[in-house]
């Protein structure tokens, strides 16, 4: 088993909070994680129509009996009603760590949890693993940075040893596509396809709603719904340009991101470590692979992100932008293994502007560990966590 960095946090939330819900995408290792953690509590997958419909016909008596343990319920999306008996007992008797309730569909949980359980409960999110967590098996760390970005960072091809490959067509097909179909009813699964391969395609650009519609054959409106699904199910996130404090005009285009590597190399049929390196999207690849791992630091140690990316209109662009108070990091991202002088130009070019502190990083795919160059921190891909 991988260790989850959550894992620390989770536990003494879970000592504090009388209901944990814990939300992630499909098979980040959510149940592994709450199994492992809380073995003595009473674990229920709402998955089956038998299961549910066992619970539906008496809850009482089911919280009753399994109660003085804990309850984890898993997927409990499939069983909204579930909300209003688990605040009935919150309400009338609180104790820390009475339900744990997960699932992947967080547009639905979500919406249950602001009409039930608001104000009683802790949130938090567990995303594929992080690079320190795929670390933590020492038998993959031999891995190449092409090799941990083709293969992507979901636990599970690992763990039980599948072709990567296969594993992500059943992952698209199995829990992408059906999801939104279950929140939407889309009932054309091949545009709604076409319409995933297109985004892979805008992996770390500018979003142009308008263009990415005209091309999968749907309506604005459409778009946006989809994708607004996508960032719901942590499929893909959007990363809002850094405005404030400045009068120059700046581009307020949000920038489109998968979170997890492997996801993209499949969908844009690279079908192998050396073709991902040598790749025309290797760049935004290797750059979405960053900016993800600095939203995982964050999501991992329950704690929202604050981060940006920075554009002027003379076309000046810093890749990431982390935000502390007063205190900035400006992160600039490159695929190269070579450095040359100009590639610190947008790093030195926010740094003369901005009257905060701020302090400058080059994270690139090169083997030295750390060096200082005009002032910029360099660091390779494999000490991301020095970041955060």
């Amino acid at each position: 088993m991988f260790n989850r960095l959550l894992g620390d946090f989770l536990e003494k939330t879970a000592a504090k909070f009388p209901v944990i819900v814990l939300t992630g995408p499909r098979q980040s290792g959510k149940t592994t994680l709450l199994r492992s953690l809380f073995p003595t509590m009473e674990y229920c997958l709402l998955e089956a129509p038998d299961v549910i419909d066992k619970i539906q016909s008496d809850p009482r008596g089911y919280f009753n009996l399994h109660l003085e343990e804990g309850i984890i319920f898993d997927e409990i999306q499939n069983l909204p009603e579930i909300f209003s008996y688990i605040q009935e007992y919150v309400d009338a008797a609180p104790r820390p760590k009475q339900f744990i309730l997960s699932g992947s569909q967080n547009f639905l949980l979500l919406e249950q949890i602001s009409q039930s359980l608001a104000g009683r409960c802790a949130i938090l999110e567990l995303l594929p693993l992080s690079y320190q967590e795929f670390l933590t098996q020492p038998s993959l760390k031999q891995y190449s940075v092409w090799e941990y970005l083709y293969f992507g960072s979901y636990p599970r091809p690992y763990k039980e040893k599948l072709d990567h490959r296969l594993w992500y067509q059943s992952y698209t097909k199995t829990y992408i596509e059906r999801d939104v179909r279950q929140i939407i009813n889309i009932k054309d699964t091949i545009t709604f396809h076409r319409f995933l391969k297109l985004c892979a395609g805008r992996h770390a650009q500018l979003l142009n709603l308008a263009s990415l519609a005209i091309d999968a054959g749907i309506s604005l409106t459409t778009a946006k719904m989809w994708i607004s699904l996508l960032e719901t199910s942590y499929i893909v996130f959007l990363l809002r340009p850094y405005h404030k404090n400045f009068n120059k005009r700046l581009i307020k285009t949000p920038k489109l991101y998968f979170y997890d590597s492997g996801l993209v190399s499949y969908l844009l049929e690279i079908d192998s470590p050396q073709h991902l390196s040598m790749h025309s999207a290797r760049g935004g690849i290797f750059e979405g692979f960053v900016i993800s791992e600095i939203i995982k630091s964050y999501y991992h140690a329950g704690k929202i992100p604050n981060i940006y990316f920075w554009r002027d209109y003379r076309g000046d662009e810093v890749d990431c932008i982390i935000e502390r108070g007063n205190e900035f990091k400006s992160i600039e991202i490159k695929s190269t293994q070579t450095l040359t002088q100009d590639i610190f130009n947008s790093l030195l070019r926010w740094q003369e502007i901005t009257t905060a502190k701020t302090n400058g990083y080059l994270v690139y795919a090169g083997n030295k560990k750390q060096q200082t160059i005009k002032g910029i921190c360099i660091l390779n891909w494999e000490n991301i966590p020095e970041l955060t």
